[in-house]
């Protein structure tokens, strides 16, 4: 059995599922979700993002979309759905909201599970990743165990 810890912002969609539920071919995979809710990273990077990749729509309605303490809800929603969706394909899935610092609860959970490995499943970050700054890279000097680094797709 393989233990995986994935890391994700957002539900994940059926493209994602399959992609991660396939990696490691026919091998059972148990996988460990840890969902970050919305608020926990800085709005001026987010928007920042949005303007590099040409989503002005994005950028401009990034206000709109509830944070902090107003995310939770809309979190708890997609950690749910995340995880029956895994079941759905196969796979043993558990998780929770991150509540506290990402690396320092990813950390924790990939020792408590012996977790062989951690999938960081996120939208592009580019200010982020340019600086090394996003959660795979942080995560790489952190954990003890291999970390990749997936793009997750749109509906």
């Amino acid at each position: 059995m393989f233990t995986t810890v994935l890391m994700i912002e957002k539900p994940l969609v059926p493209v994602d599922v399959e992609m991660v539920t396939t990696l490691h071919g026919d091998e059972p995979v148990t996988f460990v979700v840890l969902l970050q809710p919305r608020g926990n990273q800085d709005r001026l990077l987010r928007a920042l993002d949005d303007v590099a990749l040409g989503e002005f729509d994005d950028a401009v309605h990034e206000g709109d979309i509830p944070e902090g303490s107003e995310a939770l809800t809309p979190a708890e929603t997609a950690l749910a759905h995340s995880l029956k969706s895994l079941r759905d394909a196969g796979a043993k899935a558990d998780g929770r909201l991150v509540d506290g610092d990402p690396l320092d609860v990813l950390r924790t959970t990939v020792a408590e599970n012996k977790a062989d490995e951690v999938i960081v499943l996120t939208a592009p970050h580019l200010v982020e990743e340019f600086f090394h700054r996003d959660w795979a890279s942080r995560a790489r000097h952190k954990v003890g165990v291999p970390v990749l680094k997936l793009f997750a797709h749109n509906d």
